[in-house]
């Protein structure tokens, strides 16, 4: 029985028919299994080299690594980082050949051996089927004609009417190729050919990765006269290519270039990114790649904007053998007048270069010690929103430098700071360092009275340069100089029935010293100054848990009460700095914290009783919850939280300085505003968390955050909603209510849709919005996304935006990205840009 002889489908990549080895054979003289002379031994080199014909797949550009995917991921295409046809298998030249076949004769005058019918070949894991071979030992020639089909270990598949391969294998032809890679990935050519061992090249071929039914074009394909894969250079070239949609032919190029799929680093240009944007006009980008070593490279970027003239951009990446680093930058020679109210003093001022520098780093030392830093520097505080490499929403500019030691009881950080607002009240020399903030905590390793001692210790240097002031006056900023040390004990003592325990107790002292402090009344610098405070803490933490079990859950309920009691020495806290405890937030989680304050500026004082119950439930089905309430009492001595004094380090006028923190902050009073915690997860795809803090008078909501994660199916929602009282204090009139919603929901296996809004629900207006549709299979995805911004910066440029962005990948070639703002002025239906305006 003879099995049909297969040909390219005119199509992309597919065949007419189907190739099954026969299973049944018929009566031959000749059917059996022989193993293969040493001499014929040489025929295994036919299987690497159509091996290698096969392996001449299509690839994508670059350095993968380089290049971003949405969505969370690195790779949209498993696999794309590799050739098509997988990793180059291994030839074990010692492993016998097989060959099986309806007949088998050996022409001992031609020098021949010829096997018909049904014949296959074992070797090495691959399988070689035909319906006629003929090695030629004269000529070296080996002939494998009629539905030769070739399966190698990685599972792809070559076919092809008639195959030869030459001068010790190192050279094949073959005609009417047709390969399906274990991904699915197509190749179709009327001849293959392999020179040199090394160049393969297709003629009339096409290729695809996409899946297709019988009869119906591919989505996407690639059509060209001749495709050149030159290993030894690892490109694939194109000649008279043309990119084919559903059949129909989309654009041509005459020759074009990249690298081979199994190249991860080659120089070369990347795929181009256009733009279209109200406010910097047309916007078109061709990244270029210099693989510069196997270990770092470059990138560089120039990007022509049509109203902004040249942006010139680059990367610098670096890995080494304990770390990597990268260098980024941006600069523009700015011409004033076209940007946004360029008749402002404020704008004309950034004419000239602007520009950004970026450099991250991160470092292992050794097996505990870890060295890095992250600094963005920046040529004025609105190029990077403007220009988009920052979101609007960016109100500061923190870079840092760390180093980082831990061991099984030892912790060691040591940080360096630059922070710089970005705000158009933060003055442009408005700087403060930190050099550096040292961390430290040690627990001893043996029992001390039962239980468990620690040493923590905190120092700072801090500097400020406020610039001017508001009456112009040179303003040198407030510097600080803070050592902390803090030794602590605490021990957990259970009872024969079941009450617990915790006695704990810690000495802290500190030396606190500053320079350039304004008189927060007069505005008058006051003089050095170098404060010694010291207290004593001593405290128990006393809980009864009650249980009772069900035949289908678990409950505890868990009433507590903390004593925490701790002397002071004499020392006026308002008058003193206070940089790290500007932010105080009480909810349940601080509810049992020895100190309530949230940084080492400002100590807890007092004489404080907390007290609040738990329930805690858990079904057997894996339903959990947990409901936390309670209040804290101030018993004697000074309520810190009740006059927060003045913020000595503003820049604002005498008199007018603002609180060193809010007022209002549920603590101030002798009995605290009541504090209440939910956590609900009755699955693992549902949990809400639910905080909030209510008046201790008249139990009025004084704050909320709630947190909603819910997914079912082909749905995932978040849900984020923030309420906080209005507040004197801060000069907040009203109640402030913002809620965030973002949705993701599979319409289908390819389709998904993902949208986001934040929204000000006092105002009733949207901040951001985000709306976007997603195509993905298993050779092309495509992202459509529409943003829209209401923020609003006049003298920065910055007006509310709409944006439009478009994206697609095709599997080993490569991303492309549109990206357009005119809806900006389009949507209010004027003729003109908004920068125009």
């Amino acid at each position: 029985m003879r099995r049909k002889a297969l040909i390219p489908h005119e199509g992309c990549g597919l065949m007419r028919g189907s190739c099954v080895p026969a299973r049944h054979r018929e009566s031959l003289v000749a059917s059996a299994i022989r193993r293969i002379s040493p001499r014929m031994l040489a025929q295994t080199l036919v299987i690497a080299g159509i091996a290698a014909i096969a392996g001449s797949g299509l690839a994508r550009a670059q350095d993968p690594s380089i290049r971003t995917v949405p969505l969370g991921s690195d790779k949209t295409f498993n696999g794309s980082a590799t050739s098509i046809v997988g990793a180059t298998p291994k030839i074990n030249s010692a492993l016998p050949l097989n060959l099986q076949a309806d007949q088998l004769v050996y022409d001992t005058r031609g020098s021949k051996i010829i096997a018909r019918g049904n014949v296959e070949v074992f070797y090495n894991n691959f399988v070689l089927t035909a319906d006629e071979i003929i090695y030629d030992q004269g000529a070296n020639l080996l002939t494998a004609s009629g539905n030769a089909q070739l399966r190698d270990p990685n599972g792809n598949i070559t076919r092809a009417e008639r195959l030869e391969a030459t001068d010790d294998f190192r050279d094949a032809f073959v005609q009417s190729l047709s390969i399906v890679t274990k991904d699915e990935t197509r190749i179709a050519a009327r001849r293959a050919t392999r020179r040199d061992g090394n160049t393969s090249e297709y003629e009339q071929a096409k290729f695809t990765p996409c899946k297709n039914d019988p009869g119906k074009p591919p989505l996407w394909c690639i059509s060209a006269a001749r495709i050149i894969h030159d290993q030894r250079a690892a490109t694939i070239s194109y000649q008279d290519a043309q990119f084919e949609l559903f059949g129909v032919p989309i654009f041509y190029l005459p020759y074009f270039q990249h690298a081979d799929p199994s190249v991860k680093r080659k120089s070369g240009f990347l795929a181009p990114h256009i733009g279209q944007s109200s406010s910097l006009g047309f916007r078109f980008e061709v990244p270029y790649y210099f693989a510069l070593a196997p270990n770092y490279d470059f990138t560089f970027s120039p990007e022509y904007l049509s109203k902004q003239g040249m942006m010139w951009k680059g990367e610098f990446r670096h890995r080494l053998a304990n770390g990597q680093y990268s260098v980024k930058g941006a600069f523009l020679d700015q011409n004033a007048d076209n940007l946004p109210n360029s008749g402002l003093a404020e704008v004309q001022a950034l004419n000239g270069w602007r520009g950004t520098l970026e450099t991250r780093g991160t470092f292992s030392l050794s097996s505990w010690w870890r060295a890095g830093w992250d600094v963005t520097l920046e040529s004025d505080k609105s190029f990077r929103r403007f220009y988009g490499f920052d979101s609007i929403f960016q109100t500061d500019r923190v870079n840092t430098a760390y180093l980082t030691g831990m061991s099984e009881r030892n912790y060691f950080n040591a940080q360096l700071y630059h922070f710089g607002g970005l705000l158009l009240d933060d003055t442009v020399n408005a700087t403060s360092r930190v050099h550096p903030v040292i961390d430290y905590n040690y627990i001893f390793g043996g029992s001390v009275l039962g239980g468990e001692m620690n040493f923590s210790g905190h120092a700072r240097s801090m500097t400020r340069r406020n610039g001017t002031d508001v009456l112009g006056l040179n303003d040198a900023g407030t510097d600080t100089t803070h050592a902390v040390a803090d030794l602590g004990w605490r021990r957990r003592i259970i009872d024969g029935i079941g009450q617990t325990w915790t006695p704990f107790a810690n000495v802290r002292g500190d030396a606190y010293s500053f320079q350039n402090t304004r008189d927060p009344v007069t505005g008058l610098t006051l003089e050095s100054d170098t404060v010694l405070r010291g207290v004593g803490t001593a405290g128990l933490t006393y809980a009864y848990p009650f249980v009772a079990h069900t035949a289908t859950a678990s409950h505890i309920v868990e009433p507590t009460v903390q004593i925490v009691s701790r002397q002071m020495n004499k020392v006026d806290q308002r008058l003193l700095p206070n940089e790290d405890s500007k932010s105080i937030v009480y909810d349940d989680t601080l509810l049992f914290d020895v100190s309530k304050t949230s940084g080492y500026d400002l100590i807890d004082t007092g004489t404080r009783a907390n007290i609040g119950v738990q329930y805690t439930f858990q079904a057997n089905n894996g339903f959990h919850a947990k409901a936390v309430f309670g209040q804290s009492i101030f018993l004697g001595g000074t309520n810190v939280f009740g006059d927060p004094g003045k913020d000595v380090t503003s820049t604002a006028a005498a008199g007018s300085f603002p609180n060193a923190f809010d007022p209002n902050n549920g603590l101030d009073t002798r009995r605290s505003d009541y504090v209440a915690g939910v956590y609900i997860s009755p699955k693992s795809n549902l949990s809400l968390v639910a905080q909030g803090r209510f008046d201790e008078s008249d139990w009025t909501l004084r704050r909320q955050d709630t947190l909603l994660t819910f997914g079912l199916g082909p749905l995932t929602t978040q849900a984020i909603y923030t309420f906080k009282a209005a507040d004197p204090a801060l000069a907040i009139t009203k109640n402030q209510q913002e809620a965030q919603l973002s949705l993701g929901l599979r319409l289908t296996d390819n389709w998904s849709l993902i949208g986001s809004m934040r929204y000000d629900i006092d105002d009733k207006q949207r901040i951001q919005d985000a709306i976007g549709l997603r195509y993905a299979d298993e050779c092309f995805v495509l992202t459509t996304t529409f943003s829209e911004t209401f923020v609003e910066n006049v003298d920065q440029g910055i007006k509310p935006d709409r944006t439009v962005m478009l994206r697609f990948e095709l599997k080993h070639l490569g991303e492309f990205n549109y990206r357009t703002d005119v809806t900006s002025f389009l949507a209010r239906g004027d003729n003109q840009p908004a920068s125009s305006q």
